[in-house]
């Protein structure tokens, strides 16, 4: 199978999707997960386009290890030779140099005639070879250039020493066939069998990024340059994890394959989410909540079964959480009876008809519940949940200059539990105390404060997901203080986690911690 090399470009086109803002260290902690991705490639930025961008490529290219680091430049020797030095120190180094190609591009933008653009082009290859041997050379917009022009310049570049070549669909105006063709025909009449690489660059304006990328990769092309949940100008560029999941689901068909560490995409995503703003969409591909979740009853039903039936990669394969089933109005018997079991519920088939009549109701009139809710509505229906945890006393001390510290007490099948434990903050203190008197260790997945009403000596709300194993929580507090408030949410949660694994396993706390749940 063919090799397709991933150029990532995330901190340099990404980085141009309006409103998105980088620090240093942002980009900096980006460039090494996407070294932990294995990339091949890592467009780091612009280093001429100011002092900051010089010296974040200059540091990605001093302290990331693995992948090309690349430095974008444009057919000046200015451009050329600041790139050049902020890639001093990288262990592997790629100038990126790039032109235009349209007719409007040449004639309003850079006031040049095709002739001039050739000469200029030959030019200004040659001179970044002097700086490194990887050089690659793009000329933007080329589906709405003259055919005939865009071989010259490329056949231009080769000739001058560009060791790739980078077709950008600037304005993602050419469709899947259009692009594909394109590809092909310098494939064939341009690169002709030389040792040149063809990259794939589209934008998705007219939502067709990734079909383009991926009819590049059938006609020829041996790198495709794309970012994180396809942020960048406008309507944003190829899809990485997309790319990445369809060559692999697809093998069968392209007959290629990437290097990327796929288990990695959704930590990614996430990261590149929290750091740029742009909430990715929830029914976007691969990484999107909605991605691998079900809520219709057949299509819950098959899952249960077999998750080939409705899914056609593992969601673990890129980082996230088994298939999970959305409990709404769609939704069966068979994964309301298995959310029950998950929660640790041993009911009969009379209990779960209640329930599930219940739940139908419920349902119907509110849409969709949480675990937690679905919780409440067994409780009340078929069984109630012991608390085996109980808070009797709570201390606290943090303020500026001071390390955080907790004091709690509990109520436990043991008797009192009394803990202390330090923190990054009062509330980082208190969890930590409780973990250690309750005997597990919880994943914290939610953490949110509200106040019950507008008014200053309002009562605070804390809501928290906790998470143990394949199990999931959630638990709310209210009190005066909030510190409090964030102690009972804790405890309510982990009184539910604690409560359903005992449904598996009764008769003593011991035997809950014993049954994989302790520290």
């Amino acid at each position: 199978m063919r090799h397709i090399r991933i150029f990532d470009t995330t901190l340099r086109d990404g980085e141009q999707s309006p409103g998105v803002a980088l620090s240093l260290q942002q980009k900096l902690e980006i460039a090494h997960g996407l070294a932990r991705l294995n990339v091949d490639i890592i467009e780091a930025g612009f280093p001429v386009n100011g002092a900051s961008e010089f010296e974040c490529v200059s540091r990605i290219a001093a302290e990331v290890k693995g992948p090309v680091i690349c430095g974008l430049a444009r057919t000046h020797k200015l451009d050329i030779e600041r790139a050049a030095a902020a890639l001093e120190k990288a262990e592997k180094k790629r100038i990126h140099v790039f032109t235009s190609a349209s007719r409007v591009h040449l004639e309003y933008m850079l006031r040049k005639t095709p002739e001039e653009i050739l000469e200029i082009s030959d030019q200004m290859v040659r001179y970044a070879r002097q700086f490194t041997d990887d050089v690659e050379f793009s000329a933007q917009d080329v589906m709405r250039a003259d055919f005939d022009f865009v071989m010259k310049l490329y056949e231009t570049a080769i000739n001058a020493g560009a060791t790739t070549i980078n077709i950008p669909d600037t304005t993602g105006y050419g469709t899947p066939q259009e692009y594909g063709n394109l590809i092909g025909r310098i494939y064939k009449e341009v690169v002709r069998g030389r040792d040149v690489h063809i990259s794939a660059h589209c934008h998705d304006d007219l939502g067709m990024a990734t079909a383009n990328s991926l009819a590049a990769v059938e006609n020829g092309a041996t790198q495709i340059e794309c970012t994180i949940n396809g942020i960048g100008e406008r309507a944003g560029n190829t899809a990485l994890e997309e790319v990445v999941m369809a060559l692999y689901t697809r093998r069968d068909h392209y007959k290629a394959h990437t290097r990327i560490n796929t288990r990695e995409l959704y930590r990614m995503s996430r990261m590149v989410e929290r750091y740029t703003g742009m909430v990715v969409q929830p029914n976007k591909a691969i990484v999107g909540d909605n991605a691998f979740a079900h809520e219709s009853g057949i299509h819950q039903d098959g899952v249960i079964k077999n998750k080939e039936t409705y899914e056609i990669m593992n969601a673990e394969l890129v980082g996230r959480q088994a298939a999970v089933l959305v409990l709404g109005k769609h939704s069966g018997r068979a994964a309301v009876k298995k959310a029950l079991a998950d929660l640790g519920y041993k009911l009969d088939d009379a209990q779960i008809g209640t329930v599930f009549a219940r739940f139908r109701e419920i349902v119907e009139r509110k849409g969709p519940i949480e675990t937690e809710e679905l919780r409440a509505l067994v409780e009340s229906e078929a069984v109630s949940t012991p608390h085996l945890f109980t808070l009797e006393k709570l201390q606290f001390f943090s303020g500026y200059g001071m390390l955080p510290t907790a004091t709690v007490s509990l109520e436990t099948p043991k008797g009192i539990v009394t803990t202390t434990a330090i923190g990054d903050g009062p509330v980082d203190a208190v969890y930590k105390a409780l973990s250690e008197a309750i005997g597990f260790k919880p994943e914290l997945e939610l953490y949110r404060v509200e106040s019950v009403t507008g008014s200053t000596e309002a009562l605070g709300e804390v809501t928290v997901k906790l998470k143990l194993g394949e199990v999931m929580a959630t638990g709310h507090g209210i009190s005066p203080d909030i510190i409090e408030a964030s102690a009972r949410a804790y405890l309510d949660a982990a009184n539910k986690l604690a409560a359903g694994q005992s449904a598996r396993h009764p008769r003593s706390l011991e035997e809950v911690q014993r049954s994989g749940l302790g520290k």
